[in-house]
């Protein structure tokens, strides 16, 4: 059993708290660190967070359980920055702050581009949280359309969300393998002109 006790003046709560944090850094860093496949067992997960194998269980059932946890926190991150990022646009700047976020999270944290975009990781648990996620976005993104454009929550905007969300996570991807080369500046204003113009479409076609 786990020691319950205050160490040091830190209460046991707090340290498994931060143990889980160093864990899912490593485990960022092992999945996202490179191009390759990557080295990821609990052994080596822990040796990368400096904590014995033990305490690697008192947070994760497995290692499978660890990188849904990575995935899980590097998404909810980055959808609570975006939708704030939007908030505080104008209407007509939405789309672009929006994708601006999102380019700027990949483009700041390469491990985080690899992590949701790189098509060379072809872990099983990372290929079912990437389609989760799609659909979470599709499901904001959605939302956002129906909020700024004034359309109907119908199959038709879910359907254009989804769209949406699957085309810019393509672009994205293909930009973070390095088969699009364009500049940072430049992927984000191509997105968003790509996107006003298909929000101004289907508001047209309402």
């Amino acid at each position: 059993m786990t020691d319950v006790r205050p160490y040091r003046g830190v209460q046991a709560r707090d340290r498994v708290a931060e143990r889980r944090r160093r864990l899912l850094d490593a485990g960022l860093e092992l999945l996202g660190g490179t191009d390759g496949p990557p080295d990821l067992t609990v052994r080596a997960v822990c040796a990368h967070a400096g904590i014995t194998a033990r305490y690697f269980y008192e947070s994760f059932t497995d290692k499978d359980a660890l990188v849904a946890a990575v995935f899980d926190r590097v998404v909810a991150d980055i959808a609570a920055t975006t939708q704030a990022a939007v908030a505080a646009a104008p209407p007509e700047e939405q789309n672009r702050a929006g994708i601006a976020n999102l380019v700027d999270a990949v483009a700041a944290d390469a491990r985080v581009g690899r992590l949701l975009f790189n098509p060379r990781l072809t872990n099983a648990v990372l290929a079912r949280k990437r389609f989760e996620a799609g659909g979470l976005f599709a499901l904001l993104s959605g939302e956002h359309a129906a909020s700024a454009y004034a359309l109907p929550d119908d199959d038709w905007t879910k359907s254009a969300a989804h769209f949406i969300v699957g085309g810019v996570a393509q672009t994205i991807s293909a930009w973070v393998s390095g088969d699009v080369a364009l500049s940072q500046s430049q992927l984000v204003s191509h997105l968003t002109r790509m996107l006003d113009l298909l929000a101004a479409r289907e508001r047209d076609r309402h």
